[in-house]
């Protein structure tokens, strides 16, 4: 639950800091991104945090999280930009940017044994 609501600090800071400094497409690019990448990123983190490390199990959820992640970047980035009109540099970035920040966070919140 702490690293939901870090999530969405961490998204809600970069949808603010858009709105500060991008135009209307470009902010509606980063909500877009922020939109997609934080349900998926809390749910990937809870099948990693719910793995014991060290065991095959954690592995499997770290690989997976990561094809997930990389599979999100790239079918978001072509669903949003060619499908949805999205701006292209703004809504690319947010998906990497966000998902790469909730990443480095991980090691904050995974239980240490």
């Amino acid at each position: 639950m702490r690293y939901a609501l870090a999530c969405l600090a961490l998204l809600g800071a970069g949808v603010a800091l858009a709105a500060l400094t991008l135009d209307d497409e470009g902010r509606r690019g980063v909500l877009a991104a922020a939109a997609v990448t934080g349900p998926i990123q809390i749910v990937v983190f809870a099948l990693l945090a719910g793995a014991r490390p060290g065991t095959n199990e954690f592995l499997a959820a770290w690989m997976g999280g990561t094809f997930v992640r990389l599979v999100t970047v790239g079918v978001a980035s072509w669903a949003l930009v060619t499908r949805g009109g999205f701006a292209k540099v703004p809504t690319v970035l947010g998906l990497a940017g966000f998902f790469f920040a909730m990443l480095l966070m991980e090691p904050l919140f995974l239980r240490k044994e």
